[in-house]
């Protein structure tokens, strides 16, 4: 197994450890909901226009699959998907092999079904979602970004919407903000703290366009999102050695899309994707580590020799202090791994 990163004994891999043909897919969503991650919809394979429409549920714990029986399960590729409340999986917007959506799917994991919410009165919703990103902030208010529109017609701009949420009455409600942003599909977004004494919260957006600067998508102030214990302190750590053996640079990936994003503490984690900058072997194995602990932020780039762990349309998940990359097409761009594997830094 190829180990990449700088010379001198630090470096990293994907490690794997469980492999299962139900997890073969690209483009689904991948989110981690009491100790299990739930996989939904994508597509089979590369070409494929039609998004799966199961459910598979992945125990990382015990390294194995099983396909949920659960009816009306969206069929749904390129969208998101948040955990609410402990007990609900939200997936939001996304292809479903027609035309682009903004609806609100909800899986009730207590009960095990899949529950169609409706539009509260007053929601304004996008004409379309594909390529988004959905991010939580509280277990009643989602940040929606992206660029809206049919297959047909799509706005020069991204927007940025509020999606409120009442799990009780199964109802969501958007609202579009104020502000736009570059026209980007593809992205992902990090919910990061700022850096100071008195530490705000910022929505930043990576890549989906050419422009390698990350975007401000909401600024919420000291007090206003609840602070968590972190999830990783030792995967923190570990990345935090990581960086101290790197050569920090103030710019980051240009024209890079359909990557993985994973919010470590104050590192945000991005790795593959595919690359706007060159027309051929555009399927990358990189790894970026963005670093908020001082302003300005820290982009740090670790480049893989090994070809086999290029992806792009995959997740990565963070669970019990590691974080789990699942999915996604390989470097060909058509053929999906089945295969789940952890992140391993050797420092």
């Amino acid at each position: 197994m190829a180990l990449a990163g700088p010379p001198g004994g630090a470096g990293w891999t994907w490690r794997p450890v469980a492999r299962d043909a139900l997890l073969a897919r690209a483009f689904h969503s991948c989110t981690e909901l009491r100790g299990r991650f739930y996989l939904v919809g994508g597509l089979p394979a590369g070409g494929a226009t039609e998004p799966s429409g199961d459910t598979v549920v992945f125990d990382p714990a015990a390294g194995q699959a099983v396909q949920m029986g659960a009816r009306g399960s969206p069929r749904r590729s390129h969208h998101d998907a948040v955990p609410v409340g402990g007990r609900w999986l939200c997936v939001v917007g996304g292809w479903d092999g027609a035309r682009r959506l903004a609806t609100v799917a909800a899986l009730d994991t207590e009960r095990g079904v899949w529950e169609a919410w409706s539009a509260a009165p007053g929601s304004r919703p996008p004409a379309g979602l594909s390529g988004h990103t959905c991010t939580r902030i509280s277990d009643r208010e989602l940040r929606v970004a992206g660029r809206e529109g049919g297959t047909r017609t799509q706005r020069r701009y991204g927007s940025i919407y509020t999606l409120r949420l009442d799990p009780g009455a199964r109802t969501y409600c958007y609202k579009e903000e104020g502000c736009h942003t570059a026209s980007r599909s593809g992205h992902c977004a990090a919910l990061l703290r700022t850096p100071g004494p008195h530490p705000a919260h910022q929505l930043l957006l990576f890549g989906g366009c050419n422009s390698p600067e990350p975007e401000v998508a909401g600024h919420w102030s000291p007090g206003k999102i609840k602070e968590e214990p972190p999830a990783a302190p030792h995967l923190m750590e570990r990345l935090a050695r990581l960086v101290s053996t790197g050569q920090g640079s103030q710019q980051g990936p240009r024209g890079l899309r359909h990557h993985s994003c994973s919010v470590v503490g104050p590192f945000a984690v991005l790795f593959g994707g595919e690359t706007l900058t060159r027309a051929r072997d555009t399927i990358c194995n990189d790894l970026y580590i963005y670093d908020t602990r001082k302003s300005p932020s820290t982009w740090f780039h670790f480049p893989c020799a090994d070809h086999g762990l290029k992806r792009v349309g995959h997740r990565t998940c963070l669970w019990n202090d590691q974080l789990y990359l699942v999915g996604g097409f390989g470097e060909d761009g058509r053929t999906p791994s089945p295969q789940v594997c952890i992140l391993d830094l050797f420092i």
